[in-house]
């Protein structure tokens, strides 16, 4: 039987159906709806199941499909066994297979430097937000790349291209998440694999309003720019920036577009590199290039 999203031509089609791991709050729940009154059915998951069940009735209230996963995001078994039931057929429950996988779940450090952290808080930042997107990535990306591609979101951050002085396993794993995403964007883009890292600038969410860096502030991201960004990238309308870092308080669907239109032959845009020591460096056409 011929692959119903198999065109032929290297155009992945618009995703229909959608998995956001942190989905019960801030910037997942928004996601989460935001695809929804876009038309895409979407599996839910979290660690708590109430508030999981609250989002899927507001998916529904939508018209659309909802599957709840609870589930965190670090148990090997416990992400196979959501994703196999957010794949399931629909007449069993779930979506039939998982188009675009939003990887929204994280946590954040104490705000100190790295030789003041706490090592258990430290292992865990970093096994949220590194470990559990690989975990969701080695379950989800396999059924894409037999239905001839899909997408996948990162939900990063600017720490994730700068250097911060608090917060170290925040900054590490946000780096590390980054590099992970263009390596999917390079190990799986003849596939039809799609990838973003997508930043979402200074939301007000219950993790900005734990830090101190934030106190005070009273300018914010709405978060409906990060939703615009993640349902442009849903439809296929930025492939064209795959393996792209974003962040929308500076970019948007329109901008980023025509951005890329004049990327031109530019090595890695918008990805992670090495920058040389000035013009005199003799690794700048290494570093550059590549």
């Amino acid at each position: 039987m011929a692959d119903p999203d198999a065109t032929g031509d290297g155009v992945v089609r618009p995703a229909r159906t959608a998995l956001v791991t942190g989905a019960t709050r801030g910037i997942g729940r928004a996601v989460a709806l935001g695809l929804a009154r876009a038309g895409l059915d979407v599996a839910l998951l979290a660690r708590d199941e109430a508030l999981l069940a609250e989002v899927a009735d507001e998916v529904r209230a939508l018209g659309r499909r909802a599957v709840v996963l609870p589930c965190d995001v670090t148990d090997v078994a416990g992400v196979a066994a959501a994703v196999r039931r957010a794949e399931a057929p629909v007449a069993d429950g779930g979506l039939g297979g998982v188009d675009l996988l939003v990887n929204n779940a994280g946590r954040i450090d104490a705000e100190v430097p790295a030789w003041e952290a706490d090592v258990d808080e430290w292992w865990q930042v970093v096994e949220t937000n590194v470990r559990g997107p690989f975990l969701l990535v080695r379950n989800v990306v396999p059924g894409m790349l037999a239905r001839s591609g899909g997408r996948v979101i990162d939900l990063n951050s600017g720490s994730g291209s700068h250097d911060m002085t608090v917060s170290s396993a925040y900054n590490l794993s946000k780096t590390a998440l980054m590099r992970l995403g263009h390596h999917l964007h390079a190990a799986g883009g003849a596939q039809g694999l799609r990838t973003l890292e997508l930043a979402p600038g200074v939301v007000t969410t219950d993790m900005t309003a734990s830090m101190r860096m934030h106190e005070g502030r009273t300018e914010w991201t709405p978060v409906e720019r990060t939703v615009d960004v993640a349902v442009a990238f849903a439809r296929g309308e930025l492939d064209v920036c795959s393996g792209w870092f974003v962040r929308v308080s500076d970019d948007t669907p329109d901008s980023l577009r025509a951005l890329a239109a004049t990327a031109g032959e530019v090595a890695a845009p918008r990805r992670l590199r090495v920058l040389p020591a000035g013009d005199a460096d003799p690794m700048t056409d290494v570093l550059t290039g590549r």
